[in-house]
């Protein structure tokens, strides 16, 4: 060991060469120090430092830091990285070295991952000494600290007591929730915040959960300051200390008003009904699959009620959907107050509501009879004048019954069965009841199979057209109108009224008056070529459906040039409901097609609601007088009334006029008396297949010469 030290080699701290403390003593006082010390020259580049080369460091350094074997190398060899993550301490390094007063700072060397107060100062020029005090620990307890207390004054409330249940502490939260201050609550207990609605046993129930697991979370209706009661999601943890006992406690305090608010709003839009508040479909359901098994167990009938009211659609479209909505609020009113508390009243959507009457009868007569007092009492009530907004209205309903009492019925046919009922009672005229009776499905069942025959029917071509003439005044062929028939392989030939009523039900009336006006327009190309034949004139029937289709036009259109006939020799046959359900669009159709020579006969006049305003903006070509004036026209002066109006007014309007139903010469002399000079009737010929009908017309009786 030397007894001076080398500048360049030994740590000398600004001692000169002849200065002779032992080297020794140096190195023993440093390398026990518990700070970490180290020793740095500056290395300079062009004049500027942009390096340090470590001289000395002590043990303490080498602990702190886990660097090793650092003496002779520089920084940037040690820590790569100090110059770019950590240019503030790097710089102060310089600064001092080049004679600035001696530095302090906490500083994060992010290469090391640790918290040091750096302490540098210069003992000459060009060197400086760093003294370490690793803080890693206290700055990550300032850390957790202050994250702690962030956490405290989170959203949540928090409020801290001792053992004995006293507040010593509460957050902003706990403030805003419950209205008190701090000062208003240290020192105080938490019951303060009890809203008197729990019974003692919940309250004992907590504090056993606290003492015996820790801890106790659930929801609890605590009271604000103001004295509101709120719903609080509250957690209270034990504190404890080494030797397990309770030293404090600590509660966190959810105020859950708006999520059970939200709960309940979204129970209400599951289970309930928003515009009326009764049970929806799907609580309906939940509560009959109860009553089934009750009604099982029990032995007592059950009955549901499905009522639907009459004509309610006349209401929206007259009065408006509001209107509607009220007359439904003030039904759903009525409804709850005709049963009895236990009963379920239900909205399943539109007009239609369903009751579910429990515990009836054990004996089926006897429930029936029961169920039927409900459901006259439920219409006697809903006939009561409604008063809606200014507006008093009237309005019935129609109830279909059926009972259950057992729990071998699935719930949907039980609903089937009261919808079944419900329609019976519309068909029965509307305003009355009726119970299901096995009957109706079977009826239903044959009306199923008859919608599907008729699919069939219109692919495997059983649809024919049978011919019926129309004659004048002298008894010559006009031409005819084409009358559908179903030739069914079971059954036979099938008028009209067996099954156009359920095509229009079922929209297969559509692709059936198509075929119609396809085959008429073939059948007409096929006159056209026959010289007696072509001045004729052929009426097809359009169901309103059909005619209000967006491509009527188009189809009749297309059809017509297809076959390249006289658009004149085609006569459409519209009735006054398919004519008046919507004016404007009815005579921009008839328009189109009348622009073009198609001709139009209303059919069935005189029968129906005419509007006669409406009657003079519509391009007619023909007025057809009901058969049901004809028939006593010879014995009922009322029915010669009517016609010799409607002659006249056809007359006055320049319209053509075709009686038909006409059966007898005397009818026929009726209404040439009174100016019709058009007749189709049984007395001239009966619908008849085109091969029969075509014989007779070239027979001659019938042709025009």
């Amino acid at each position: 060991m030397p007894s001076k030290f080398d500048l360049e080699t030994d740590v000398t701290f600004g001692l000169e060469a002849n200065e002779t403390i032992d080297g020794v003593i140096y190195r023993s006082i440093l390398d026990h120090l518990l700070h970490g010390v180290a020793y740095c020259r500056i290395i300079c580049s062009q004049g500027r430092p942009d390096d340090f080369l470590y001289l000395y460091v002590n043990s303490a350094f080498e602990r702190q830091t886990g660097l090793k074997d650092v003496i002779g190398k520089p920084v940037s060899l040690v820590i790569p990285t100090l110059h770019e993550t950590d240019p503030q301490l790097f710089d102060i390094y310089g600064r001092v070295a080049k004679g600035e007063p001696p530095q302090q700072l906490e500083i994060f060397v992010e290469a090391l991952a640790l918290w040091f107060l750096i302490s540098v100062y210069s003992p000459k020029p060009g060197y400086f000494v760093c003294i370490f005090d690793d803080i890693t620990v206290r700055k990550r307890a300032e850390q957790e600290l202050h994250i702690a207390e962030t956490a405290f004054d989170s959203y949540d409330g928090m409020m801290i007591t001792d053992a004995d249940n006293r507040i010593l502490r509460i957050n902003k939260a706990f403030s805003k929730i419950t209205g008190y201050s701090s000062a208003e609550v240290v020192g105080r207990t938490p019951s303060l915040l009890k809203s008197g609605l729990h019974q003692p046993e919940f309250y004992e129930s907590l504090w056993n959960s606290i003492h015996n697991i820790g801890v106790w979370e659930g929801e609890i209706l605590n009271k604000r300051k103001n004295g509101d009661v709120y719903p609080d999601h509250l957690t209270i943890t034990a504190v404890k200390n080494e030797t397990g006992g309770i030293t404090h406690f600590v509660a966190t305090h959810s105020d859950i008003t708006l999520s059970k608010t939200a709960e309940i709003e979204i129970k209400n839009l599951a289970f309930f009904d928003p515009l009326t508040h009764l049970p929806n479909r799907r609580l309906l359901l939940d509560r009959l699959t109860q009553s089934l098994v009750y009604s099982a167990r029990h032995g007592t009938a059950g009955a549901l009620l499905f009522i639907d009211l009459d004509n309610f659609k006349v209401l929206n479209d007259t009065l408006g959907h509001d209107i509607g909505d009220l007359l439904l609020q003030q039904v759903a009113q009525r409804l709850t107050a005709c049963v009895r508390e236990g009963d379920t009243v239900a909205r399943l959507g539109g007009d239609e509501f369903l009751i579910m009457l429990e515990d009836l009868s054990r004996q089926v007569p006897e429930a029936a009879a029961q169920a039927k007092v409900i459901a006259e009492k439920i219409l006697c009530s809903l006939n009561l004048p409604y008063q809606l907004g200014a507006h008093e209205f009237r309005c019935s309903c129609s109830i279909g019954v059926a009972l259950f009492n057992d729990h071998e019925l699935p719930q949907d046919e039980l609903l089937k069965h009261a919808d079944i009922a419900m329609y019976q009672a519309k068909k029965a005229g509307r305003n009355t009841l009726r119970f299901y009776d096995p009957q109706m499905q079977a009826n239903i069942m044959q009306r199923v199979a008859l919608e599907n025959q008729l699919r069939v029917a219109l692919e495997e071509r059983q649809l024919r057209l049978f011919y019926q003439v129309q004659v004048n005044s002298a008894g010559q062929g006009l031409g005819a109108e084409a009358l559908i028939r179903w030739e069914h392989p079971q059954r036979g030939l099938l008028l009209p009224e067996q099954f156009i009523l359920l095509a229009e039900e079922t929209g297969l009336i559509l692709p059936i008056g198509l075929w119609v006006l396809e085959t008429a327009c073939a059948q007409l190309l096929a006159w056209q070529a026959d010289e007696r034949l072509r001045d004729l004139m052929l009426s097809v029937n359009v169901s309103a459906k059909q005619f209000h289709q967006d491509e009527f036009v188009n189809h009749v259109k297309s059809a017509l040039q297809r076959y390249s006939i006289k658009p004149g020799s085609l006569k459409l046959e519209l009735t006054e409901s398919a004519l008046l359900n919507d004016i404007e669009d009815t005579i921009a159709t008839m328009n189109a097609l009348g622009g073009i020579g198609v001709q139009f006969s209303l059919d069935d006049f005189g029968a129906g609601y005419s509007s006669l305003q409406y009657l003079k903006r519509l391009p007619l070509f023909q007025l057809k007088i009901d058969r049901s004036f004809v028939r006593d026209i010879a014995h009922d002066s009322n029915d010669q009334a009517i016609v010799r109006t409607i002659v006249a007014m056809a007359h006055g309007m320049d319209l053509n006029v075709i009686a038909e139903g006409v059966e007898t010469k005397e009818q026929k002399l009726f209404l040439q008396d009174f100016g019709c000079t058009n007749f189709q009737g049984f007395l001239f010929g009966k619908p008849l297949p085109l091969d029969e009908y075509e014989a007779v017309l070239m027979a001659g009786t019938l042709l025009k010469t």
